[in-house]
């Protein structure tokens, strides 16, 4: 039997949700309007005010917001309310370096953590259930967005955070851990720890999982599925909307449903940013159409996918998003980390290189491997492996400080790193995701 967490809203009709995306648009843009003036000032320049906007029919009429806006306006521009009125905020990596700062007021938090929560109920949770989460916590929007759903859903919560995997099974085991949130490639890297420790998924008591911050195939999530014992869904979001919960997979797995009460996507042409009618493939954007301290409006996520009304047996009426299928960007998800190439040229070029790299992204047993070649120039070049060595660590440190993730530098000699004509191949990504 599916069990919701807010039924009214999760299986309200059609009219009724527009109805309340209607409202909810039209308050938002004034509030825009009136406490960004950074988004005010696109606005006029579109020449568009907020008596323009009487509708969802009308939001092709505001302006986009992307990662330059992010960049631009940092680290306060886009605030929508009164500092004093900000209880905390979350942070992911930039394109440059510098950070995207997300706040959230009182009323965002609870309206986040209520989406969480949906998401966990989704999955099964009930107010029985030991929920063990192993996403990290602090900046990332992970580990505090589901804490704070499965406290709303009254789960006894256990705040693991990620890492100790010894401690993380022991935990499992001996606190009747029913499920567990952490990224996909975490999950397979426990059932694999678990095997090695001579365990069945008969000697742990989870019974789902709820699983995101990077992409995964359905090959993946069938190996989770099998070496834990669970039921994997996934769940989908960005620290710019809020965090995770944003989307998420009901029982029947057939997309994610979006929070359309909280959240309006539309599928725009990358290319021409026109809009598609629904069931094509194209970038998704996203309108928070009810987080006041950081609002964020016809944001391009960059990620390609499709959305369908179609109606779904859980019963839920939310519209759903078919899982991302790449991006149209040059942003990597490596470990659950965004990770940008112009990131990697900064570090490189302040070392003194000449930025001709390539990286290479693998998957070796369900955990990520991130490999950078970089060619020294001919002033650098030498055969002394200790000298080699030294520069090497030297940038791993550099990378490590601007990306929060390691990585293996190898240097190679002037010269042997292949050219192409037209656009470089910086990256090659072997992952099957």
């Amino acid at each position: 039997m599916e069990r919701y967490f807010q039924k009214e809203a999760e299986c309200a009709s059609r009219e009724e949700i527009t109805r309340i995306q209607n409202e909810k648009l039209t308050e938002q843009v004034k509030h825009v309007w009136d406490n960004v003036p950074y988004y005010r000032k696109k606005m006029e320049k579109a020449g568009v005010t907020p008596d323009d906007i009487k509708s969802i029919e009308d939001l092709h009429k505001l302006p986009f917001m992307s990662k330059a806006d992010l960049r631009e306006t940092y680290p306060d521009g886009l605030l929508g309310v009164s500092k004093k009125d900000v209880v905390r905020i979350h942070s992911t990596s930039g394109t440059t370096g510098k950070r995207v700062i997300a706040y959230y007021s009182k009323e965002d938090l609870d309206m986040w953590e209520t989406c969480c929560a949906r998401a966990l109920v989704a999955a099964g949770a009930t107010e029985e259930d030991v929920v063990q989460i192993s996403y990290g916590y602090g900046l990332f929007t992970g580990g505090l967005g589901v804490h704070g759903g499965s406290q709303k859903v009254g789960c006894m919560t256990v705040p693991m955070s990620s890492g100790n995997t010894e401690r993380q099974i022991m935990f499992i085991q001996d606190l009747n851990a029913s499920i567990i949130c952490c990224t996909p490639s975490y999950a397979a890297y426990l059932g694999e720890s678990m095997k090695e420790m001579g365990l069945t998924p008969k000697d742990i008591p989870l019974k789902a999982g709820i699983f995101g911050a990077e992409a995964w195939s359905e090959e993946m999530r069938k190996s989770i599925e099998e070496s834990l014992g669970i039921k994997a869904y996934d769940i989908y979001g960005l620290t710019e909307l809020s965090g995770p919960g944003v989307a998420y997979e009901c029982s029947e797995q057939h997309g994610m449903h979006i929070n359309e009460d909280h959240f309006i996507a539309e599928i725009v042409d990358p290319d021409t940013l026109e809009v598609l009618p629904e069931g094509s493939t194209g970038e998704l954007v996203f309108t928070a159409i009810d987080k006041k301290a950081f609002p964020m409006m016809r944001y391009r996520t960059k990620d390609i996918c499709r959305l369908t009304k179609e109606k779904c047996s859980c019963g839920r009426t939310f519209i759903r998003m078919a899982k991302p299928m790449g991006r149209s960007d040059d942003m990597l998800i490596i470990r659950g980390v965004n990770v940008f190439p112009s990131q990697i040229e900064t570090v490189l070029l302040e070392h003194g290189y000449q930025a001709n790299y390539q990286i290479i992204v693998d998957r070796v047993n369900n955990t990520d491997t991130f490999d950078i070649q970089v060619e020294m120039t001919p002033e650098m070049f030498t055969d002394n492996v200790s000298d080699i060595t030294k520069a090497q660590n030297e940038l791993m440190q550099g990378l490590v400080n601007m990306l929060g993730i390691k990585a293996k530098v190898t240097l190679v000699a002037p010269q042997t790193i292949a050219r192409s004509e037209g656009k470089a191949v910086r990256v090659i990504d072997k992952r099957k995701i």
